[in-house]
C-alpha cells in the first residue's frame, strides 16, 4: 500500500520511522523521542502545521529537527510562514500517485544519505 511507499526511503540506516497523524499525538512524541526529521502537512485536524513549527520553536530542546512541510497547499502565505518558522524545506505534493512516490524516494535520499543531521541532544 501507500504507507510502505511512503516509508522504505527513511527506513534504512537504522532511522526508526513513526507515522503519526494527530498533531497533539507528534508534540508529545517529538519531545520524548530521538528524532531527526518531521514531515509535516499543514493540513491536519485539530492543530494545523503552522501551529506545530510554532509550538516546535518554543522547545530549545527541538530546534535542531529537521522540519520539511508536504502539503498540498502553494500559497504564497503558507510557504513564508513555514520558512518563517523554521521549516528546512518546503514541498507541494503532486497530484499524481506515481510522482508523489518519487518525490517521497527523492526525500529520503536526499535527507538521508546525502545530509548529516544533528544528533538530538540529551
Amino acid at each position: 500500500g501507500p504507507g510502505k511507499i511512503e516509508r522504505a526511503p527513511f527506513a534504512k540506516d537504522g532511522f526508526a520511522v513513526s507515522s503519526l497523524t494527530n498533531p497533539l499525538e507528534v508534540e508529545g512524541e517529538v519531545r520524548q523521542g530521538s528524532y531527526h526529521l518531521i514531515i509535516l502537512d499543514l493540513m491536519m485536524p485539530k492543530m494545523d502545521g503552522i501551529e506545530v513549527l510554532q509550538e516546535l520553536n518554543k522547545d530549545e530542546r527541538l530546534r535542531h529537527l529537521v522540519v520539511v512541510v508536504l502539503t498540498s497547499s502553494n500559497a504564497d502565505e503558507d510557504v513564508l510562514r513555514s520558512y518563517k518558522l523554521r521549516c528546512s524545506s518546503y514541498l507541494v505534493k503532486p497530484i499524481n500517485f506515481e510522482t508523489f512516490a518519487k518525490m517521497i524516494q527523492s526525500l529520503g535520499d536526499y535527507w538521508f544519505t546525502l545530509v548529516t543531521l544533528p544528533q538530538p541532544e540529551s
